[in-house]
């Protein structure tokens, strides 16, 4: 009786051991918030489209410099304040500025037939590296005439160094100098008159600040890459817009 009742009390034990949940492993944690933090950061890379993409500290360029510090002051910022507002906005400007740009390759690219390929092309990230570049020194040359001799770029500041492996990836597929011939095309250098260069810009910042008080709450949101929670530039401009 009481050899049956152990093993009875045996089985019964160890069914109840085996129904027990299972705590997660430290090594399938940590896997898990390596995914996130990766994600986190792709998407803003994305977003901000640094001009020197293998530079993590974004301190080389002042365009990247400017663009990181406008970041790190607004997520500092009371959410919903006049300040947080007018940061948002001069980060939509600058982030607005290097879309444009991209829009433009897409353009060219598509022109050329890239119509499948044209954002695979367009695709830099902070895991390349120059070491990877097939023809580095074509490359800088074909970038430097498509700053001097077209309008594809912002000529305000250095061409980005992320079209480098753009341009490597044409030549790879002998499709560069077809590139730069379409750009040429489609975007001439535009000659600044002396008129332009003296004018000072207009500033509309007070405007757009002042339409930005009819945000209503509970806009959409987005993660970027310090993990801090940023509104979404499109969202909040259309917004301030209506």
């Amino acid at each position: 009786m009481g050899a049956s009742l152990r093993c009875f009390f045996v089985r019964f034990c160890c069914c109840c051991e085996d129904n027990e949940p299972e705590e997660k492993s430290p090594i399938l944690s940590e896997t898990l918030q390596y995914f996130d933090r990766e994600a986190k950061r792709r998407r803003a890379e994305e977003t901000n489209l640094w001009s020197e993409p293998l530079d993590k500290s974004h301190m080389e360029r002042d365009d990247d410099r400017d663009l990181y510090n406008l970041l790190q002051r607004r997520a500092k910022t009371r959410r919903g304040s006049q300040g947080y507002r007018r940061l948002s906005i001069d980060i939509h400007g600058k982030r607005q500025v290097r879309r444009d740009v991209q829009e433009r390759w897409k353009m060219i690219l598509e022109n050329l037939g890239f119509h499948a390929e044209a954002d695979s092309l367009l695709t830099v990230s902070s895991n390349c590296s120059y070491a990877s570049l097939r023809h580095p020194a074509a490359t800088r040359t074909l970038l430097n005439t498509l700053h001097h001799e077209t309008s594809v770029f912002d000529r305000k500041d250095a061409p980005p160094e992320r079209y480098l492996f753009v341009l490597d990836r044409l030549l790879i597929l002998d499709a560069a100098e077809d590139f730069v011939g379409k750009a040429r095309l489609y975007y001439p250098k535009e000659e600044e008159s002396q008129d332009e260069v003296e004018a000072e810009p207009e500033n509309t910042t007070p405007i757009l600040v002042a339409q930005t008080n009819r945000l209503i709450p509970g806009e959409e949101e987005e993660e970027l890459e310090d993990g801090s929670v940023e509104m979404d530039d499109d969202v909040f401009m259309s917004k301030s817009l209506e």
